[in-house]
């Protein structure tokens, strides 16, 4: 057992290390062959971001744990919106500039409803992870469509800034794309045994594990930049990293995973999980979209959202023992 937790440790502490080297790499590679600063930063940030779930969630479907790939996923949707744009609006409030970012708001709210309707009947079938690439392949035509007609947005700006600020050679951009990528797959490996035998030891199930340990950890990467730029005043990075890892998590990574292996699930995740993520989405929404004048989420708002983080890990907690 106390193995277990020293991979868990170990296995987190190099997943964001290296997935905080993969996006740089990828981003600076991306901008080395021309790709436009708002692309890199719908695309390439959001695709980055979600590497962790991505690679735990595969792993952990083909290992036969659809507990942490389901939890990892719907619970780091959760974490993202209540424990990071909450904390993170607690530090400074978050402005919304970028009009692709208010685009993305519906966008999400409408994934996560068809996140809801498939998981009614408590499986995730072959045809399900289907619709949920295809959904995801469109969304990412539709970004990089929207990336290279829009000229000028706050997203884009943005991201043109930091890499400017931090310039890095093509060789050693390179560099950090492969060894981020491949660290990032041998970190997974080692927290997915380590989270499943720390549940088997416990006899906590696979879920719970999911949805708060590995949710928490794989959602590292979001939390450190999403502050980061917002000390920074870059507060479209800070939600554009949460609205592009929340759609590429409902979609790719559940999709990626429903593909490898087909799961099924107690009606928990649904009646639980799926419904604080759902109400958690829709109140994004609200508050990114603007619909009560400047689009913001401030100070109070961050606090609500955090104590409402608080309170479903409190229940998930209390439902072990």
């Amino acid at each position: 057992m106390t193995l277990a937790f020293i991979a868990v440790i170990l296995g987190l502490a190099l997943l964001v290390w290296s997935a905080d080297r993969f996006v740089e790499g990828a981003a600076a590679t991306a901008r080395h062959f021309g790709m436009a600063p708002l692309l890199i930063g719908m695309v390439i940030v959001g695709f980055g971001t979600s590497a962790p779930e991505m690679v735990v969630s595969a792993l952990a479907a083909s290992q036969g744990n659809p507990g942490i790939a389901l939890g990892n996923a719907y619970g780091s949707n959760i974490t993202n919106i209540a424990l990071i744009l909450g904390l993170t609006a607690l530090i400074s409030p978050i402005a919304v500039h970028s009009q692709v970012l208010r685009k993305e708001l519906p966008i999400l709210t409408g994934v996560t409803a068809l996140a809801a309707w498939q998981l009614w009947d408590g499986t995730v079938t072959r045809l399900d992870a289907i619709v949920l690439l295809a959904v995801f392949g469109g969304l990412m035509a539709w970004t990089i469509r929207q990336g290279m007609r829009k000229k000028e947005d706050a997203l884009g700006s943005e991201i043109e800034h930091e890499m400017e600020v931090h310039p890095m050679p093509v060789r050693r951009a390179v560099f950090w794309l492969v060894v981020g990528l491949g660290l990032l797959i041998v970190s997974s490996r080692i927290l997915v045994w380590g989270a499943v035998e720390i549940a088997h030891g416990f006899g906590v199930s696979d879920l719970i594990i999911g949805l708060t340990i590995v949710a928490v950890g794989t959602s590292l990467p979001e939390l450190a930049s999403s502050i980061i730029a917002t000390r920074k005043g870059e507060h479209d990075i800070a939600l554009g990293n949460v609205l592009g890892s929340n759609l590429f998590n409902t979609l790719a990574v559940v999709g990626i995973a429903g593909m490898i292996s087909p799961m099924e699930v107690g009606p928990e995740v649904f009646y639980r999980d799926i419904m604080v993520m759902a109400a958690l989405t829709l109140s994004l929404f609200v508050l990114g979209y603007g619909f009560r004048g400047p689009a913001r989420v401030n100070r109070i708002e961050g606090a609500v959202l955090l104590a409402c983080y608080g309170g479903y890990t409190a229940y998930l907690i209390s439902t072990v023992f």
